[in-house]
């Protein structure tokens, strides 16, 4: 199960990325994080991880499995029978704006279940996430 949700925003890479990566105020500007508390103190790296409570989901934990400093990073969650990885990417555009992709990736087998059990929701919060951190990369 594959689900993807995009934005442009009228910021820069950089700020863009600060806010992105600053996983711990994520529930400052997207509904769909209730909590978020970084397992390590220090800027995102590769093996760290962060414990994410979301509205009608079990609270979990994911885990950096690559980061490129600026512009992309990602992180997997597991449950059973399920394992999630999550991709952010930031790319700069010519005009200064920027592009944000989020992207969900569910494999294991009970993907299929998960994803048909919670598809619209998963594409909702995917949204608001892009829709929210637009809007704080906007606005400040």
């Amino acid at each position: 199960m594959r689900f993807e949700a995009g934005t442009e925003v009228a910021a820069g890479a950089g700020r863009v990325w600060a806010v992105l990566v600053d996983v711990e105020r994520w529930p400052e500007w997207t509904p769909s994080v209730r909590r978020a508390v970084r397992g390590e103190p220090g800027p995102l790296a590769v093996g760290a991880t962060a414990r994410l409570e979301q509205p009608k989901l079990r609270p979990a934990v994911w885990r950096c499995t690559e980061l490129t400093e600026g512009e992309s990073f990602s992180w997997v969650s597991r449950a059973p029978g399920v394992t999630s990885l999550g991709e952010h990417r930031v790319l700069p555009l010519p005009d200064g704006r920027s592009r944000v992709e989020l992207v969900l990736t569910q494999s294991g087998p009970l993907a299929g279940p998960v994803g048909w059990l919670y598809g619209d929701l998963t594409r909702r919060y995917l949204r608001m996430e892009a829709d929210g951190l637009r809007r704080r990369c906007e606005r400040d």
